[in-house]
């Protein structure tokens, strides 16, 4: 048996973001600087996963709310996109790479993962054809370059789960949102506007089709700066409002909710909105994304 390491190639560098790490590194750091820190590192953070020319400046916002210094382990939980999943899934992974540096897959969270039965193992073959794991890694890269030997990261795979799961999911990964050496990263664009969508909700009394769907994502916003699990169910029941990391903010906040019964003081608050583009006309679509940060106190 060969002790080579299973590495998860860069699958979409070279078109949804440059191949060229110093190109990456100096586009990052150039969002990174035009975001303001706020009050308190993040111990969790909502954050789009398109390209970089369409919600890296966004994104931004939320990475500038890391504190390197503090973080050792960074998990990362994206929706799938490709294939039928109802259960979360881990990579057969070792290692992710990006254009700026390896990152290392924590084995010990990954095993006492495992051991609870909860999880699917995906094949390497999803995992390079997934996009929202990826398109955090180059941001997790930099933001934790100060310390890049001294963390590793959790990438989980969260498929279509039901508000049961989603609360199971929360409350094994609560334990791991408690400690301040751990950072979540959720991974989820807003909502996915136009025919193309299927989605085409529209509120008249709010202007033009991009304003009513900028009132749409805030009210989802709001609800989710609520840290209710069940308030954020029911407006989904009630909009269908496109947000594809539904069910990763859905754990988070099932997450929030358990450290919470237990007295521990939490905020969240999104940074930054943007969309693709404007909606004027039937025709046209645009995907959303927003930028937060959860901070303990």
């Amino acid at each position: 048996m060969s002790n080579r390491m299973v590495c998860r190639e860069a699958s979409h560098a070279g078109s949804w973001y440059t191949a060229s790490g110093s190109q990456l590194s100096a586009q990052l750091e150039g969002w990174l600087s035009q975001a303001q820190p706020t009050a308190g590192p993040a111990r969790a953070i909502i954050a789009p996963h398109a390209g970089y020319t369409y919600c890296g400046a966004c994104a931004a916002h939320a990475y500038k709310q890391v504190d390197p210094s503090i973080t050792r382990r960074v998990f990362i939980l994206g929706p799938s996109h490709h294939v039928p999943l109802s259960r979360c899934a881990l990579s057969p992974a070792e290692v992710y790479r990006t254009p700026l540096y390896d990152l290392r897959i924590d084995q010990k969270v990954y095993a006492d993962l495992w051991k609870t039965g909860m999880f699917e193992r995906m094949s390497l073959q999803t995992d390079e054809d997934e996009h929202s794991i990826e398109m955090h890694l180059p941001y997790t890269a930099k933001a934790m370059e100060s310390h890049k030997d001294e963390f590793s990261i959790v990438p989980v795979l969260v498929g279509a789960l039901s508000e049961s799961k989603e609360q199971e999911y929360g409350k094994l990964l609560s334990k791991y949102l408690a400690d301040p050496s751990n950072l979540f990263i959720i991974s989820s664009d807003f909502c996915h506007w136009g025919q193309r969508f299927r989605y085409t909700y529209y509120d008249e009394s709010q202007g033009e089709i991009y304003r009513s769907i900028e009132h749409l994502d805030k009210m989802g916003m709001g609800i989710i700066e609520q840290l209710d699990p069940i308030s954020f169910s029911n407006y989904l029941k009630k909009y269908h409002n496109t947000i594809c990391g539904r069910h990763p903010i859905g754990v988070l906040l099932n997450a929030v909710a358990e450290l919470k019964k237990n007295g521990i003081d939490m905020n969240f608050s999104f940074l930054n909105y943007a969309q693709s583009s404007q909606c004027r006309n039937w025709s046209d679509s645009s995907v959303s994304y927003a930028a937060g940060a959860l901070v303990v106190h």
